[in-house]
Protein backbone atom coordinates (compact mmCIF):
# COMPACT_ATOMS: atom_id res chain seq x y z
CA UNK A 1 0.00 0.00 0.00
CA UNK A 2 2.70 2.30 1.01
CA UNK A 3 4.47 1.71 -2.33
CA UNK A 4 1.21 2.90 -4.85
CA UNK A 5 0.92 5.56 -2.57
CA UNK A 6 4.60 6.63 -3.22
CA UNK A 7 4.41 5.96 -7.04
CA UNK A 8 1.23 7.74 -6.90
CA UNK A 9 2.61 10.68 -5.37
CA UNK A 10 5.98 10.68 -7.61
CA UNK A 11 3.59 10.33 -10.97
CA UNK A 12 1.86 13.43 -9.96
CA UNK A 13 4.61 15.29 -9.22
CA UNK A 14 6.64 14.21 -12.65
CA UNK A 15 3.39 15.15 -14.92
CA UNK A 16 3.06 18.14 -12.66
CA UNK A 17 7.06 19.23 -13.35
CA UNK A 18 6.03 18.53 -17.45
CA UNK A 19 3.21 20.51 -17.38
CA UNK A 20 4.68 23.73 -15.97
CA UNK A 21 7.88 22.78 -18.02
CA UNK A 22 5.20 22.66 -21.33
CA UNK A 23 3.72 26.08 -20.36
CA UNK A 24 6.95 27.84 -20.09
CA UNK A 25 7.81 26.85 -23.37
CA UNK A 26 4.65 28.06 -25.14
CA UNK A 27 5.10 31.39 -23.32
CA UNK A 28 8.32 32.01 -24.16
CA UNK A 29 7.89 30.75 -27.72
CA UNK A 30 4.72 32.99 -27.88
CA UNK A 31 6.84 35.97 -26.48
CA UNK A 32 10.13 35.61 -28.83
CA UNK A 33 7.09 35.26 -31.70
CA UNK A 34 5.32 38.45 -30.95
CA UNK A 35 8.32 40.53 -30.50
CA UNK A 36 9.80 39.39 -33.74
CA UNK A 37 6.54 40.85 -35.72
CA UNK A 38 6.70 43.92 -34.27
CA UNK A 39 6.48 46.73 -36.32
CA UNK A 40 9.37 48.24 -37.25
CA UNK A 41 10.05 51.96 -35.77
CA UNK A 42 9.91 55.13 -38.22
CA UNK A 43 13.48 55.64 -38.43
CA UNK A 44 14.15 51.82 -39.26
CA UNK A 45 11.13 52.20 -41.87
CA UNK A 46 12.54 55.29 -43.32
CA UNK A 47 16.39 54.24 -43.70
CA UNK A 48 15.43 50.94 -45.60
CA UNK A 49 12.71 53.10 -47.97
CA UNK A 50 13.09 54.47 -51.03
CA UNK A 51 11.51 57.62 -52.71
CA UNK A 52 10.26 57.16 -56.33
CA UNK A 53 10.22 60.84 -57.51
CA UNK A 54 6.49 61.45 -59.33
CA UNK A 55 6.37 60.53 -62.68
CA UNK A 56 3.45 61.24 -65.08
CA UNK A 57 2.07 58.85 -67.93
CA UNK A 58 -0.20 57.60 -69.85
CA UNK A 59 -3.08 56.14 -68.29
CA UNK A 60 -5.38 53.65 -70.60
CA UNK A 61 -7.61 55.95 -72.90
CA UNK A 62 -7.08 59.75 -73.04
CA UNK A 63 -6.24 60.29 -69.71
CA UNK A 64 -3.00 60.80 -67.80
CA UNK A 65 -2.13 60.48 -64.09
CA UNK A 66 1.37 61.76 -61.79
CA UNK A 67 1.83 59.50 -59.21
CA UNK A 68 4.71 59.65 -56.70
CA UNK A 69 5.63 56.46 -54.48
CA UNK A 70 7.51 54.99 -51.39
CA UNK A 71 8.67 51.81 -51.37
CA UNK A 72 9.48 50.03 -47.94
CA UNK A 73 12.13 47.47 -48.05
CA UNK A 74 13.03 45.01 -45.37
CA UNK A 75 16.54 46.24 -45.24
CA UNK A 76 19.18 49.31 -45.48
CA UNK A 77 21.16 46.78 -48.20
CA UNK A 78 17.99 46.14 -50.13
CA UNK A 79 16.86 49.65 -50.28
CA UNK A 80 20.40 50.63 -51.73
CA UNK A 81 19.87 47.90 -54.46
CA UNK A 82 16.57 49.21 -55.07
CA UNK A 83 18.18 52.93 -55.63
CA UNK A 84 20.11 51.20 -57.65
CA UNK A 85 17.57 49.84 -59.77
CA UNK A 86 15.45 52.83 -60.16
CA UNK A 87 15.03 53.01 -63.78
CA UNK A 88 13.76 49.44 -63.63
CA UNK A 89 11.08 50.86 -61.35
CA UNK A 90 10.29 53.57 -63.08
CA UNK A 91 10.00 50.95 -66.18
CA UNK A 92 7.35 48.92 -64.24
CA UNK A 93 5.58 51.62 -63.14
CA UNK A 94 4.69 53.30 -66.45
CA UNK A 95 3.69 49.45 -68.14
CA UNK A 96 1.30 49.18 -65.26
CA UNK A 97 -0.31 52.31 -65.38
CA UNK A 98 -0.36 52.34 -68.99
CA UNK A 99 -2.85 49.05 -68.48
CA UNK A 100 -5.06 50.85 -66.58
CA UNK A 101 -7.95 53.10 -66.96
CA UNK A 102 -8.83 55.91 -64.85
CA UNK A 103 -11.51 53.79 -63.49
CA UNK A 104 -9.09 51.02 -62.34
CA UNK A 105 -7.14 53.61 -60.47
CA UNK A 106 -10.26 55.43 -58.62
CA UNK A 107 -11.45 54.50 -55.16
CA UNK A 108 -9.29 52.61 -52.50
CA UNK A 109 -9.59 49.56 -54.46
CA UNK A 110 -7.88 50.44 -57.30
CA UNK A 111 -5.05 51.76 -55.54
CA UNK A 112 -4.60 48.84 -53.03
CA UNK A 113 -4.04 46.35 -56.67
CA UNK A 114 -1.95 48.81 -57.88
CA UNK A 115 -0.02 48.97 -54.59
CA UNK A 116 0.20 44.68 -54.82
CA UNK A 117 1.27 44.64 -58.11
CA UNK A 118 4.09 47.18 -58.08
CA UNK A 119 4.99 44.97 -55.02
CA UNK A 120 5.08 41.75 -56.71
CA UNK A 121 6.78 43.17 -59.33
CA UNK A 122 9.33 44.97 -57.80
CA UNK A 123 9.77 41.61 -55.56
CA UNK A 124 11.04 40.21 -58.93
CA UNK A 125 14.00 42.18 -59.75
CA UNK A 126 15.31 42.32 -56.06
CA UNK A 127 18.45 39.70 -55.22
CA UNK A 128 19.33 41.15 -51.86
CA UNK A 129 16.22 41.54 -49.59
CA UNK A 130 12.25 42.27 -49.97
CA UNK A 131 10.00 45.07 -50.74
CA UNK A 132 7.92 45.26 -47.87
CA UNK A 133 5.03 47.71 -48.96
CA UNK A 134 4.66 50.44 -51.47
CA UNK A 135 2.95 53.46 -50.58
CA UNK A 136 1.10 56.42 -52.37
CA UNK A 137 2.31 59.31 -51.45
CA UNK A 138 0.46 61.08 -54.55
CA UNK A 139 -1.67 60.64 -57.45
CA UNK A 140 -2.97 63.22 -59.52
CA UNK A 141 -5.48 61.76 -62.31
CA UNK A 142 -6.65 63.80 -65.20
Amino acid sequence: MNKNKLLTIMLIILVSITLIGIVAMVVITQGSKDSAHAEPDIDTVLESSVDVEELTTNLKGENFVKISLKVQTDSKKAAAELTKRDFQMKDIIIEELSEMSKEDLEGKKGKEVLQNTLKTQFNGLMQDGKIQKVYITSCIIQ
